[in-house]
């Protein structure tokens, strides 16, 4: 019954299938991080720009991890700072946009 042991080599709360990714739990950490920065300063007018920015940051980090996810919960976790980080970058845009007074 040698065979039915395995060893586990790398322990991950969002890798099921036993093997490390280290890139794909990079960018799931960027976009969560991203997007909750994201949505808690839409909710101050004044900080339009920070909101705007982290929320478009967010944005392409969790799509470019969509596409390089591996395992369905890296998908899960992706797509709720995706949503955040959208939302914040909407928020933001309609309180003044990516460059809100700074050029034009």
């Amino acid at each position: 019954m040698a065979q039915a042991m395995r060893s586990r080599s790398s322990i991950s709360l969002l890798a099921t299938d036993g093997k490390p990714h280290p890139l794909q739990d990079a960018l799931l950490a960027a976009t969560v991080v991203l997007g909750a920065v994201a949505l808690i300063t839409a909710f101050f007018p004044d900080l339009h720009l920070l909101t705007s920015w982290a929320g478009l940051i967010g944005i392409l980090t969790g799509g470019y991890g969509q596409f390089i996810s591996a395992t369905t919960r890296e998908r899960f976790a992706l797509v709720v700072g995706l949503g955040a980080s959208a939302l914040g970058f909407f928020l933001g845009m309609a309180h003044g946009g990516l460059f809100g007074g700074l050029i034009g």
